[in-house]
């Protein structure tokens, strides 16, 4: 089988490298490399969510679930430098590159960590994610199942999912499966966001 970017400890060549790209209304320079996902560039999902997600708010404990090189929480950093943002991955590349990038920008208050390393009793405020769609079914409900019920009680999670990878479905599975109110927000350049909360 292929290596992914869903892969833990990829082999494949780094080849790192600067790029400069624009999160939460400004230039900046990260640090990418192959083995992760979108090392190019801010991939076109995580460019809708970053365009059509409301602003967080200025402090709270936020989740960048499926962080790759940090491209959403290094914007959730940017806008809320009072708020404390979990980095959520498993390739180590790209918690390495996350890190790298959050302290070249002085944000140390994102931590990119594994699942192991977060806190079990953290809960989050905020959730952005583009999750990985194509690690299957299965393995995308597990992820969800286990981080959408984390949210505090007033707490809000965006995802962004390719119409024609089954956001519509996933949505459904959100409202129905897990008992939390998911609404489409948005919906641009082939994407949808999808906003969901806690029951009640």
């Amino acid at each position: 089988m292929g290596e992914h970017y869903f892969t833990a400890e990829p082999a494949s060549d780094a080849q790192r490298r600067r790029l400069t790209v624009r999160l939460a209304g400004r230039d900046v320079e990260v640090e990418v490399a192959g083995g992760v996902f979108s090392p190019g560039a801010v991939d076109r999902g995580t460019a809708v969510l970053l365009e059509e997600a409301p602003p967080p708010p200025p402090e709270g404990v936020f989740l960048d679930l499926g962080c790759g090189w940090g491209p959403l929480a290094l914007s959730l950093g940017l806008r809320s430098p009072a708020a404390t943002v979990w980095a959520l991955d498993v390739n180590a590349r790209a918690l390495d590159l996350c890190r790298r990038n959050a302290a070249a920008l002085g944000l140390g208050r994102v931590h990119a960590v594994t699942a192991e390393q977060l806190p079990a009793d953290a809960r989050f405020d905020v959730i952005w994610s583009n999750p990985p769609i194509r690690v299957g079914k299965a393995v995308l409900h597990d992820l969800l199942r286990t981080w959408l019920p984390r949210l505090a009680p007033d707490g809000v999670a965006h995802l962004v999912v390719q119409k024609n990878l089954g956001a519509d479905s996933l949505q459904r599975w959100v409202d129905g499966e897990l008992g939390m109110p998911c609404a489409r927000t948005a919906s641009s350049k082939g994407f949808r966001v999808l906003q969901v909360r806690r029951p009640g």
